[in-house]
């Protein structure tokens, strides 16, 4: 758990009025964010296998053995578990995703994402972090976000917001035993240091582990994130948002095997979350969304793999969920610079779980205004 980030955050909504924690929002949809670490590469992913560019581009890299989606669009091989939910139509594919003036540096262009802004804007606080600030989530739920794995917040880094860093539950409750308090303090500073606390101890009590699934797991950190966050989604305690990451995909040199087994363990991952959100009840009401800070190069590069890129393609899953294809196909005979140009802003993302699956404004949380896209059922 990040217990400073905690501490801060469970001030700052001590210090908020009542009226704010009474706005009820739509936060019994629970919003899933899987991060592909690193920058994944679209066009491996959701392949052009019709486009004779693609093949000249890519003479080592490029799939010739893909999975079918119309005539000449394909997913990668190692995908085949997420092809349940695209005959379910109840996955969607959104091409050409990115951001004008795009930034290839790793650092800075997540940061971009995480902060929802501008590439020459700099901002501070996760564009969930502001959503729950200014609309609260139900004082109930025993926090706003949890993003599993690690202590890095993401989207949810910012004061105002109860967000938790969580790794095992289980754990996570022993450690806050620990941290509970045994007596009254000596003055009111004291008393206050106490009283939250206490609210740490409470949020861990109610965001056990103890779901038990029939579904199977992937083994691997992977496997763990996602029965991580099929708990929370079963448990009645409440959280709003749930950030998940998978890392590796900055596949520089000998990208095929690498790029197969993270797409293997993000298809085996995603598949059994459905499982275990079906068996919970919550399938219907979780919307899963994937991000990345960039794509790659169109063109392969010397040592069997792909450099930093721009636009590339992401997946929203959910039983409300309009499956499909979004967005244009890439245009390999229309490069910038040898890289993909994009035709979908990942604000619009944003925009369509704040407006479509929440049904919060849009606007001053992404600081202009982004169409949503069209791919979920009320």
């Amino acid at each position: 758990m990040n217990r400073r980030h905690f501490l801060r955050a469970s001030l700052s909504a001590l210090l908020l009025p009542h009226a704010a924690w009474a706005q009820p929002a739509g936060y019994r949809r629970l919003l899933i964010l899987v991060e592909l670490k690193g920058g994944n590469d679209g066009l491996n992913t959701v392949v052009p296998h019709a486009d004779d560019q693609y093949y000249r581009l890519r003479p080592r890299l490029a799939l010739r053995d893909v999975l079918p989606l119309d005539a000449r669009t394909g997913l990668h091989p190692a995908l085949e578990p997420l092809l349940p939910l695209w005959k379910a139509r109840e996955l969607a594919i959104v091409q050409g995703v990115g951001y004008p003036a795009p930034n290839l540096s790793h650092f800075r262009s997540i940061e971009i994402w995480d902060t929802a802004s501008k590439s020459d804007e700099y901002l501070t606080e996760g564009w969930l972090a502001r959503v729950l600030a200014g609309h609260s989530a139900p004082r109930e739920f025993a926090a706003d976000g949890v993003a599993v794995g690690g202590n890095d917040m993401g989207p949810l880094a910012g004061s105002g917001v109860r967000a938790i860093a969580l790794n095992d539950p289980a754990a996570f409750l022993r450690r806050a035993r620990l941290a509970s308090p045994a007596g009254k303090g000596y003055n009111s500073a004291l008393d206050h240091i106490l009283r939250v606390e206490a609210d740490i101890a409470q949020a861990a009590s109610r965001l056990h582990g103890g779901t038990s699934f029939t579904t199977e797991f992937p083994r691997g950190a992977f496997g763990n994130a996602v029965r991580v966050a099929a708990q929370l989604a079963a448990n009645p305690a409440g959280v709003a948002a749930v950030r998940l990451s998978l890392g590796g995909f900055d596949t520089h040199q000998n990208q095929a095997p690498i790029h197969q087994r993270l797409l293997g363990e993000l298809a085996a991952g995603l598949a059994a979350l459905k499982a275990a959100l079906v068996e919970a009840g919550r399938w219907d009401s979780t919307l899963v969304m994937s991000y990345a800070e960039f794509g790659r190069r169109a063109q392969e590069n010397n040592s069997g793999g792909t450099d930093h890129g721009t636009a590339a393609a992401h997946f929203f899953a959910g039983g409300r969920v309009k499956g499909g294809l979004y967005g244009e196909a890439p245009r390999l005979d229309d490069l910038d610079n040898g890289n993909l140009r994009h035709s979908v802003d990942f604000h619009s993302l944003y925009a369509t779980a704040l407006e479509r699956w929440w049904g919060l404004p849009a606007p001053g949380v992404l600081k202009g205004r982004f169409a949503p896209l069209d791919l979920l059922r009320a």
